[in-house]
């Protein structure tokens, strides 16, 4: 049996946090999904549409992993997709209560369907879609916490 995971979130825009999750996840799983959320509590720079082809953009040469929007209940779309495990990347200790209830959530919804954590690593840690909003407001530098593709659209959003 194939294992397959899926990795939610909106990413807007995807980082380099992000990507490094994704593949240190897709080495863990025959395939990995990256499923873009539609997020209505975020206020997202980019539509759902331009998000995904981000994700699939900066993925692309990850041979295991396929990138696709959702806008469900995430243990539904899970099972829907036959995943097993969904991938929760942590940056911070800060990051752990929300996630963890959430998992707790999941669990209470599904109980096939498992959680699993990867903190971020150190380089990344301190990297979130907000700050770099935030800084490509103000014209700053993005090179160290997304990829060229990804400055490029933030350039044309802000």
């Amino acid at each position: 049996m194939r294992k397959k995971a899926i990795y939610p979130g909106t990413f807007d825009p995807i980082t380099y946090g992000h990507i490094d999750i994704i593949r240190r996840a897709s080495a863990l799983f025959d395939e990995l999904v990256v499923a873009v959320a539609v997020n209505r509590e975020k206020n997202p720079l980019f539509t759902h549409k331009e998000r995904t082809k981000m994700v699939k953009k900066v993925t692309a040469n990850i041979k295991n992993v396929t990138v696709t929007p959702f806008n469900k209940v995430l243990v539904d779309f899970s099972k829907n997709i036959n995943a097993k495990c969904i991938i929760r990347g942590l940056r911070a200790v800060s990051d752990f209560e929300y996630e963890f209830q959430m998992a707790l959530m999941n669990k209470e919804i599904c109980p096939e369907i498992e959680t699993l954590f990867i903190m971020s690593d150190s380089q990344y840690s301190f990297v979130s879609s907000k700050m770099i909003k935030e800084i490509a407001r103000f014209k700053g530098d993005l090179s160290k916490f997304v990829p060229d593709y990804v400055i490029k659209a933030i350039k044309k959003k802000t």
